[in-house]
């Protein structure tokens, strides 16, 4: 990458303007002519792409400062993994062959795991401060063909995501409702599929929607929303650690790991999908106040936050309750009923749709923050990377978002619709672990506000395990990705080559 930096004063910058009319635009340090502009595997300098930060961001504003980062990281992590995941590997489910007390273990190997992916996004974050996360970094270090295909497949995996959540949320939604002996028409309570005489699940549907409207009011008060909502959320968790903690008896932790090793790493394998998030919030870098500064720490303490968090609230539930008889689907809401304490559930059940709405709002922001940044650069049509005039955000990706993840929480089984998610983020950890191998070593003297440590090894472990993980996953869900990965290989063939900005003109 190095001869690519190697360039006469003033070249090497991108004329955006001149691009959209048509113009012939240098770019890459080297004349538009070079016939390595026609690679599927050309690059953006890193230098070209800071220095198009503000020049060509397309009016994102700069609202967000270290918590309202941090909030919205840990916002994107806290979720269903301490509300549904905690007592599900603990308990083994319907199986009953939980990995009880070692829940813990489980959640600190995965979590360690993807601290060696976070050190990563740490590093690019404070040295590339734009929008697009992993799409972005990997289009610098291995690529456009690259990053092409994570920002591709992260467009797929967030919405999925947001659209699952929906679903989780209604079913919570439902729940409460009957407490309070209400019922809704059937038509209503679910996808085609899901029960007998449901059409659609419009509260999930309509969820999606009020996201995407919360994202529309611009990124300041939507961030002061998050901040708030997370604020409640993490008091619920501590609410649960605090009183808990006086009923936690000790046997209970015996046996504390009755599935052996080999039982703590499935479960690792199973948790690990709710210790991301930051790489959600790594998307909105252009619209940080000091990105340079706050995103590598944002990033880091917002796993921090929400690895003690989860530590301390799965010691509390296999501390309270026998994990052979913890509901796998709520887990700490039926724990303190076991005890006696009705409210303390019923509060945790209102907290835990509360607190996965969060996850809602991180992921919406970071497709739309990957959808606008590949269509800014041409990869995408570039009437997606129009924002508000007053509000400076994306308005229509936002929207286009919302829709499509409606329509898949309202119409599609939260099963089928689970399956579209996990294989598009791990292959981006493995991608953003690699890239930061190689760029330390062929650029060391780039400018880095965070540097991972043990470079190589750290990334290594992150592959290693990301790669691991895949194994997991099943073959339906790799049918879906080869598809989805042939639809985008046409698209980019089709569209996205001849029409990036670092095409010749």
């Amino acid at each position: 990458m190095g001869d690519c930096i190697r360039k006469r004063p003033g070249a090497g910058r991108v004329d955006v303007q001149a691009a959209r009319r048509g113009r012939s635009v240098p770019t890459m340090g080297t004349d538009a002519t070079n016939p390595r502009q026609t690679s599927v595997f050309r690059r953006k300098p890193v230098e070209q792409i800071v220095e198009g930060v503000g020049e060509q961001g397309g009016g994102l504003s700069r609202h967000l400062g270290l918590w309202q980062l941090t909030a919205i990281g840990v916002g994107g992590i806290i979720g269903a993994g301490i509300f549904s995941l905690a007592g599900s590997v603990a308990s083994g489910g319907e199986g009953g062959k939980g990995v009880g007390p070692a829940v813990v273990f489980s959640f600190l190997v995965a979590g360690i795991a993807s601290a060696a992916a976070a050190f990563s996004y740490a590093e690019f974050a404070g040295m590339i401060p734009k929008a697009g996360s992993a799409y972005t970094y990997g289009y610098a270090v291995l690529g456009e063909l690259v990053g092409w295909f994570i920002g591709w497949d992260l467009l797929l995996e967030y919405i999925a995501i947001v659209a699952v959540v929906a679903i989780g949320i209604s079913g919570y939604f439902g729940f409460l409702l009957d407490q309070f002996g209400l019922d809704l028409p059937t038509w209503m309570l679910g996808a085609p599929g899901s029960g007998e005489g449901h059409r659609v699940d419009l509260f999930a549907a309509l969820l999606c929607l009020l996201i995407a409207y919360l994202l529309n009011l611009g990124i300041k008060n939507a961030a002061r929303v998050e901040t708030l909502v997370v604020v409640i959320k993490v008091a619920v968790v501590l609410l649960v650690i605090v009183v808990g903690f006086f009923h936690i008896k000790t046997d209970n932790f015996t046996p504390f790991s009755p599935a052996g090793f080999g039982g703590v790493m499935t479960g690792a394998a199973t948790v690990f999908f709710a210790v991301f998030g930051y790489d959600a919030m790594s998307t909105a870098a252009e619209e940080s106040k000091d990105a340079q500064r706050h995103m590598p720490k944002a990033i880091l303490y917002s796993l921090a936050i929400s690895m003690v968090l989860y530590v301390l609230a799965c010691l509390t539930l296999v501390g309270i309750q026998n994990y052979t008889k913890i509901d796998p689907e709520s887990g700490f809401s039926s724990a303190f009923a076991s005890i006696g304490l009705d409210g303390i559930g019923t509060i945790i059940a209102v907290g835990a749709i509360v607190g996965i709405l969060t996850v809602m709002f991180t992921f919406m922001l970071g497709v739309t923050r990957v959808w606008f940044a590949m269509s800014r650069d041409g990869l995408l049509p570039q009437w997606f990377a129009k924002t508000h005039p007053t509000r400076h955000v994306p308005t229509r990706v936002t929207w286009l978002a919302g829709i499509l993840s409606a329509l898949i929480a309202g119409f599609m089984p939260i099963a089928e619709a689970a399956e579209l998610t996990n294989i598009g983020i791990l292959l981006a950890f493995v991608v953003v672990c690699i890239a930061v191998i190689r760029l330390r070593y062929t650029r060391p003297d780039l400018p880095r506000t965070f540097k991972t440590p043990g470079m190589p090894f750290v990334p290594a472990i992150g592959v290693i395990f990301s790669l691991w993980l895949v194994t997991f996953l099943q073959w339906e869900t790799w049918l879906r990705f080869v598809a989805w990965f042939l639809i985008g290989l046409a698209v980019y063939f089709g569209y996205s080559r001849r029409h990036s900005l670092l095409h010749p003109r």
